[in-house]
């Protein structure tokens, strides 16, 4: 069974599934897979068009709604007040839920202030449209600015993070103000599979560089990981990682692997990273 992580009254599995692409009855089928394996943490997104089929999913399921954690997001263009609870409702809509476990800011918007997110996210939890709320992509100063803004703790910062990308000060950001950090494209679009470190230490283990690299992050304090598949077995062996440790050497070299150049996901209207 894998773990929670407790994160300011938030209680969230430790490995969710990503759907990030997942669409029509792949989508559908994939979250079915993944809650038939264990997973208790669906991710998606108002932008990744698949709310419906995640929904239908969930809804078909025998697994009880108040067992299941569901993340969605709003996209930057409507982070302002009046558009970001449309942009919730619309969500619901479509998942055809009554609320959604986190709400999150997709990406900051430069034009929008922090505080007038957080205004429109604080009323997205007063209204009971989501249990909890947070941010996404935002830099270690962007998560000081809301939290000064928040008058509801935030839970959540979702922000790329593997092997090959340092990410330490936004975790220590998040650690500081009790949230935590979800990492997505936790298996670097897959290049972790063919790297020699972590194919030798999943040698050990006997597990693969993939399973590897995500025992690696969710065994680090606050950090959730959120892989993402199209294929059922690997949807599963992303789950199966409960059974083993990585020793203290090993997670340092792992953490090794960093480079200057190692983010994958980075879009003209990203903030100015760390």
């Amino acid at each position: 069974m894998i773990h929670t992580v407790e994160a300011n009254g938030a209680e969230i599995p430790a490995i969710g599934l990503g759907t990030w692409d997942l669409r029509g009855d792949t989508c559908e089928t994939c979250v079915s897979a993944a809650l038939d394996a264990g997973y208790r943490h669906i991710d998606t997104a108002a932008m990744y068009d698949n709310e419906r089929e995640v929904g239908r999913a969930i809804r078909n399921s025998s697994v009880p709604r108040e067992k299941i954690f569901l993340t969605t997001k709003v996209w930057h263009d409507s982070v302002g007040v009046g558009p970001f609870q449309r942009s919730v409702e619309d969500s619901l809509g479509r998942f055809k839920l009554d609320y959604a476990d986190l709400v999150l800011v997709h990406w900051p918007d430069k034009g929008t202030p922090v505080q007038e997110t957080m205004q429109a996210l604080m009323d997205v939890k007063a209204r009971g449209l989501a249990k909890h709320v947070g941010v996404s992509n935002f830099t270690v100063s962007l998560v000081e600015e809301a939290v000064s803004h928040s008058s509801v703790p935030l839970v959540v910062n979702q922000v790329e993070y593997h092997p090959y990308l340092e990410q330490s000060p936004v975790l220590e950001v998040c650690r500081k103000h009790g949230l935590a950090l979800t990492a997505y494209s936790p298996l670097a679009k897959g290049r972790v599979f063919d790297e020699p470190v972590l194919r030798e230490i999943g040698e050990n283990h006997g597990k693969s560089a993939g399973q590897v690299t995500l025992r690696w992050l969710v065994q680090q304090e606050q950090v959730i990981a959120i892989p993402r598949s199209s294929k059922p077995d690997h949807i599963i062996a992303a789950y199966d990682i409960a059974d083993f440790r990585l020793g203290e050497d090993e997670m340092k070299c792992i953490s090794g692997l960093a480079q200057s150049d190692g983010r994958m996901v980075d879009f003209d209207f990203a903030p100015d990273w760390d």
